[in-house]
């Protein structure tokens, strides 16, 4: 019996490193491409300006109206994608996007610019969920965590890379495309050539993988079917939405995570057009500018989450974090271009690593039997800072030329938010 049981657990182990070393890069990679088609409006602004006719208002309503998309079918998304299955699921979220980021690059007024990307976040809804539920089918529940974690390691690659890379591209001049189209046009394109590659390398299964030996493919199916019937045993009738937003510990998670991705949502819209302001630049320093809070930032994050992971206090870091995001978003408006953008690049450090140092805490609090159901309730209702941040600045620099009342907001939110969170309970109702 102890024989066989080693055996087993040594097959699982083979079996789980195999498949982390299969899907995690290429998740990975999507994840990269999936940020790069959703924020590259944002080093493109001037050129949507002067060849579509845009206005700041209309340039910060598109850059808003992905997320409106993305909500609204984001539960439609997931319903199918339990239909039709994760990696058929996938490649059709991923190839669809990749052809509507293309598309963009055609758009010629601001109706289709509007329409274009509402139909980027309709076609991306579901994506991060189909991973998830990727992990689920493959992955023991031990290791699901590591992998998210490394999952959304993309988006802080992303960050770096989308504004050295869109800056190069936007010198290109593909098949008679200004700069800005052939950005636009190259990087969907990444995600199309991305989904089909994902639809060859993916299996729905591990009994349809042939890169695992049988006993592998048995070792792992048997452990997730074991826990999945644990799980069932244990489950209750799932709350709704409108029995959950009755819990004022879970409107508090939403206020306060709402208030995070807000400042992270403004600086990715409108850095680079705070950068462009700092001299006669090119597109390409333009990025490699707009890459340098976010690099900094993962700095951030790594020491907050170390310092939080031995001092504890979940609450005081995230207000730390927030105070620090506060304090860079204020500094931001007091002197000119130059400054703004050191400031914000301080601003970064405490805006990125309080989204990350948020998570433990309603995690904490949740009943295990519902917690990805809330988690997926506050990401989708946070992100709809996404839309907000982007449609305020818009109309604020129409209206008075600058954006400094919308950092004086976001200076403002931060601070409640940071106040708000020594509210929260990290433990669940006694």
């Amino acid at each position: 019996m102890q024989e066989f049981a080693a055996d087993h657990a040594g097959h699982l182990s083979d079996a789980v490193t195999k498949v982390k070393r299969r899907i995690l890069p290429l998740f990975i990679l999507m994840f990269i491409v999936n940020y790069l088609d959703r924020v590259n409006v944002g080093f493109i602004q001037q050129h949507l300006k002067t060849d579509l006719g845009l206005d700041s208002a209309a340039y910060g309503l598109g850059a808003g109206l992905f997320f409106i998309g993305y909500a609204i079918f984001e539960v439609p998304s997931n319903i199918l994608l339990q239909k039709f299955g994760a990696r058929v699921w996938l490649t059709r979220i991923t190839i669809s996007w990749g052809v509507v980021a293309s598309l963009m690059a055609f758009a010629r007024n601001e109706n289709e610019f509007y329409f274009l990307r509402f139909a980027l976040g309709a076609a991306e809804a579901g994506f991060f969920p189909g991973v998830i539920y990727y992990f689920t089918r493959w992955l023991p529940s031990a290791e699901r965590g590591k992998a998210i974690a490394l999952f959304l390691s993309g988006s802080a690659i992303a960050s770096i890379l989308s504004g050295p890379l869109s800056g190069a591209l936007m010198k290109t001049s593909l098949l008679g495309l200004k700069g800005w189209q052939s950005t636009l046009f190259v990087e969907g394109l990444f995600s199309v050539v991305i989904g089909v590659g994902a639809w060859f390398w993916l299996d729905s299964l591990p009994r349809d993988a042939r890169w695992l030996s049988e006993q592998e493919k048995k070792a792992l199916e048997t452990t997730i079917e074991a826990e999945q019937r644990e799980r069932e045993a244990n489950q209750t009738e799932r709350p709704g939405i409108f029995r959950l937003l009755r819990d004022p510990q879970i409107i508090l998670f939403c206020v306060v995570y709402f208030a995070i991705q807000l400042t992270i949502y403004a600086a990715t819209f409108w850095l680079p057009n705070i950068i462009r302001k700092m001299g006669d630049l090119t597109d390409l320093q333009v990025g490699f500018l707009n890459s340098v809070p976010w690099t900094i930032s993962i700095l951030g994050m790594y020491l907050a989450a170390a310092g939080a992971a031995r001092w504890k206090r979940p609450q005081l870091w995230v207000a730390g974090a927030l105070v620090i995001a506060a304090t860079g978003m204020f500094l931001s408006t007091t002197g000119g271009p130059v400054f703004a953008f050191v400031a914000i690049c301080f601003a970064a450090l405490g805006f990125k690593s309080a989204s990350s140092l948020f998570w433990p805490i309603p995690q904490g609090y949740l009943d295990v039997r519902i917690a990805a159901a809330v988690i997926a309730l506050i990401n989708s209702l946070g992100n709809l800072g996404g839309f907000v941040a982007p449609t305020v600045f818009g109309h604020l620099e129409k209206a008075t030329g600058s954006v400094q009342f919308g950092l004086y907001g976001l200076a403002i939110s931060s601070i409640l938010a940071a106040g708000l969170v020594f509210l929260a309970r990290t433990k669940p109702k006694a």
